[in-house]
């Protein structure tokens, strides 16, 4: 399945709540975490460095931007399965977006679909940090505009 490109971070995020109420239980929504994480691009090991990765995680993650303030892309990448599930809905909502719209764009997805109830503390703190630090590179990326 091809995650579509929704127009906005709005509409991705409306998108993802409505595909996640498909599933009737949390195990069926962790396995299409997982199925989406699959589908992440292929990061090179050799950008898996100690400067793209997102600390506070407890997995490792490593985030890269690219673009400027009018539109940014993002790579990502994550050692664990259900990271990177996360990695995918993130990406979807931020990637591919102005820096204006990324900073001004709440994760309300993540309570939508139930997530802030079902994943651990150290989950939640780590999609945080991933949040954080994609929003400011998107802050830099408006201030050097």
């Amino acid at each position: 399945m091809s995650t579509p490109i929704e127009s906005s971070a709005v509409e991705a995020q409306a998108a993802i709540a409505e595909e996640f109420a498909f599933f009737g239980d949390w195990t069926e929504r962790y396995q299409y975490l997982i199925d989406l994480g699959r589908q992440l691009p292929a990061f090179p090991d050799e950008r898996k460095t100690e400067e793209n990765r997102v600390h506070g995680c407890q997995s490792m993650v490593w985030l890269i931007p690219s673009g400027d303030a009018s539109r940014m892309h993002f790579d990502a990448a994550s050692d664990s399965a259900i990271v990177s599930g996360l990695i995918a809905l993130v990406l979807r909502v931020y990637s591919d977006r102005s820096a204006r719209e990324i900073v001004e764009t709440e994760p309300a997805f993540i309570q939508e679909i139930g997530l802030a109830k079902h994943l651990s503390p150290t989950r939640s703190n780590g999609l945080a940090a991933m949040l954080a630090r994609l929003k400011a590179y998107a802050a830099e990326a408006l201030a050097a505009k």
